[in-house]
């Protein structure tokens, strides 16, 4: 096939939107695969977070697939990677890793991440084949909203510097930084980083996706990153009670996030606290043996898919 790779531009938004929810949707035997995703937004928040790290790929000057990747400094990952299932089993996916791998490299990363399906040989396959090797299990988990008290900030109410949360997610991996990702909630009002404090200064730091056109979706509170910082366990349920009640500050019905069993005492706290897995997804990375948070006394929460 003639396939070409390019970076994605906002012309191809509705295309690659489009593509991806119907590859998830068939792939999970949807009975309509474009109904995938409902309301929440991924392809059009992420690129707009990023238009430098996104790209398409086309056959015949049609677009059939596209990946995106993030860089949260020290640490990077990519996802969602899709092909239309027209395209499938042609090796497109394999030529969208090209310009992923590529960035990955100039970035100078110190490890980089991926989510699958732990259950399709395929898709671990595939990214194996790019060095990327499996590690830990991910819980995607979801709670009902009941409200919490407990005293909370945000960093839209300036409760916190970007070099403060630095300072706290460099605590967690030397030189992990969201600053992208608190940027992009705020400005396209995605929802807001929740924030809570002790007597050393800033404890923990989550950032909340809210509701249709984020990448929560209608009802939902998503929390894309968390953490607090290593051994902290007390401070991790602090922050998770805060997110609950910034989720009923804002009339949502339920509280999603994704945990790695590998933080093992995070993962436990959560359960205990009401979360249920609804889904499980495996994170695989490209340095299998070398620097990472996923350790047991790690309190993070991440959703790399």
């Amino acid at each position: 096939m003639d396939v070409s790779i390019r970076a994605l531009e906002e012309r191809d938004l509705d295309a690659a939107d489009r593509i991806m929810r119907v590859a998830f949707g068939t792939f999970l035997g949807l009975p309509d695969p474009s109904t995938m995703f409902g309301d929440a937004e991924v392809v059009r928040t992420r690129f707009r977070a990023a238009p430098d790290c996104a790209w398409a790929a086309e056959v015949g000057g049609v677009v059939v697939g596209s990946v995106f990747a993030a860089r949260w400094g020290t640490f990077g990952f990519f996802g969602p990677l899709t092909t239309h299932p027209d395209v499938w089993d042609r090796g497109i996916g394999g030529r969208l890793m090209t310009p992923v791998l590529e960035a990955f490299d100039r970035w100078e990363l110190r490890q980089a991440g991926l989510f699958t399906f732990p259950d399709s040989p395929k898709h671990v396959g595939l990214y194996q084949r790019h060095g990327f090797w499996p590690r830990f299990l991910t819980a995607l988990t979801a709670k009902p909203v009941t409200g919490a008290a407990v005293e909370y900030t945000t960093f839209s109410e300036r409760g916190a510097s970007l070099e403060a949360i630095r300072g706290l997610t460099d605590a967690v991996f030397p030189g992990l930084d969201l600053e992208r990702e608190i940027v992009a909630c705020e400005a396209q009002r995605l929802g807001d980083t929740v924030l809570v404090h002790d007597d050393a200064g800033l404890a923990g730091a989550a950032i909340c996706h809210c509701g249709a056109g984020s990448e929560a979706g209608s009802g939902d509170c998503f929390v894309k990153f968390g953490a607090v910082r290593p051994g902290e366990g007390a401070a991790f349920e602090r922050l998770l009670d805060a997110c609950e009640a910034f989720a009923a500050a804002a009339a949502l019905e339920r509280i999603v996030a994704g945990i790695d069993t590998g933080r093992l005492d995070a993962y436990r706290r959560m359960l205990q606290r009401g979360f249920r897995t609804h889904r499980l997804g495996l994170s695989m990375r490209l340095r299998p043996d070398g620097p990472d948070y996923d350790g047991p006394d790690q309190y993070v929460i991440d959703d790399l898919r």
